[in-house]
């Protein structure tokens, strides 16, 4: 067993897990304004794979892993998550408006499905709040910065566009890339701006509103699908985002199901409702990232998350067809050493595989099917 493993079984899993993360999360910070001891644990957590390196939404960056939305919300610890090695961080969901989510407790962990369940509900500053963090803090060249933006609560629907704009406006400046985020299930209604009919009015209003605050570079926009969507609604999604000239889809977020979970069923359902993270999201996660890249290719930039725990995993997603990888809920159970071990395994992999480089491998596995499909 890893120390952290000893940690996480002897402390951090007694604790109530919105308590140990923010623990956690502030010994991160803390070792990150601390500039040698920063250095030395970046040195240690951050080896270099110059084999790894990919370009992608405009940037170039020293691997395809990065840190999925939800860890930092307030974009507090960007440069900390940047030293243990993430290649991208996501910040956010970002709302218009500050707001204290849902009442705790609201984040769970379930060991045996090393899995999580939350409703924490965009627990956030707001967007002018943690647009003046990040004006303070400056655009950096790493790690690569995607900001997440999703809908205030009290909004009601018939305003929602104009509050993704104002965060547009507030947030576009400082992201290397924007996420409309319509998938979580833990905002009333959130999730029916998924539909191509709703969608569409509010990625084109988004679209303009970046252009504007940024007139003089483009920000790449993606939007971020539930693992829950109706196979015909995937493709609806993959359409639109073509029509639109859309840079990216992010596949997925968390679910609402609860199928075959190694957790008593007595004991998950007294969790109450939130959305389900982790190893048991695997497989629907990349069947989603799969549909998507039959239907869009290498047109749109692809990122996978959603049960992604091992190298094996972010392996598996590239070869699907997703250009970056993204994890959360790994991190809780491996710990600081998680984007190291991934991106070592990512070496191992991409030395033995067929592919010159890692571009090579980002949807092989799609073209290798067809071609057995028409040996």
């Amino acid at each position: 067993m890893t120390a952290y493993g000893l940690l996480f079984n002897t402390v951090l899993r007694r604790l109530d897990a919105e308590r140990a993360h923010h623990l956690a999360f502030s010994l991160i910070r803390l070792v990150a304004r601390v500039p040698g001891l920063r250095s030395a644990v970046r040195a240690v957590y951050v080896p270099a794979h110059p084999d790894l390196r990919v370009r992608a939404l405009g940037r170039e960056m020293p691997g395809p892993f990065g840190l999925a939305a939800g860890f930092d919300k307030n974009a507090v610890g960007v440069d900390g998550l940047a030293m243990l090695g993430f290649d991208h961080v996501e910040i956010g969901t970002v709302t218009g408006r500050p707001q204290p989510g849902n009442p705790p407790r609201r984040l769970f962990r379930l060991p045996a499905d090393r899995a999580l369940v939350n409703r924490m509900g965009f627990n956030n500053e707001g967007s002018a709040a943690v647009a003046a963090r990040l004006a303070r803090r400056g655009r950096r060249s790493r790690p690569v910065l995607g900001v997440n933006i999703g809908k205030t609560k009290a909004v009601p629907e018939s305003e929602a566009v104009a509050d993704y704009v104002a965060s547009t406006e507030r947030l576009a400046g400082h992201a290397d890339y924007l996420v409309v985020n319509v998938s979580s299930p833990n905002t009333p209604g959130l999730r029916d701006l998924q539909a191509a009919e709703r969608l569409r009015p509010l990625l084109t209003a988004v679209r303009e509103a970046a252009d504007r605050a940024v007139p003089d570079r483009r920000v790449p926009l993606l939007v971020k699908i539930a693992p829950d969507l109706a196979d015909e609604d995937v493709d609806a999604v993959a359409d639109l985002a073509l029509d639109l000239g859309l840079d990216g889809i992010i596949a997925t977020n968390t679910t609402i199901a609860r199928d075959g979970l190694a957790t008593p069923t007595a004991d998950v359902a007294a969790l109450g409702a939130g959305g389900l993270s982790g190893a048991p999201l695997r497989e629907r996660s990349l069947a989603v990232l799969r549909r998507l890249h039959r239907r869009v290719g290498d047109r749109v930039t692809l990122i996978g998350v959603g049960g992604v725990e091992t190298a094996d995993d972010a392996w598996e997603r590239l070869l699907a067809g997703a250009t970056l990888v993204q994890g959360y809920t790994g991190f809780v159970y491996a710990g600081p050493g998680w984007a190291r071990a991934i991106h070592r395994g990512l070496a191992r992999r991409l030395a033995a595989s067929p592919y010159a480089t890692l571009a090579d491998a980002v949807g092989a596995g799609a073209r290798d099917d067809v071609t057995e499909d028409r040996s």
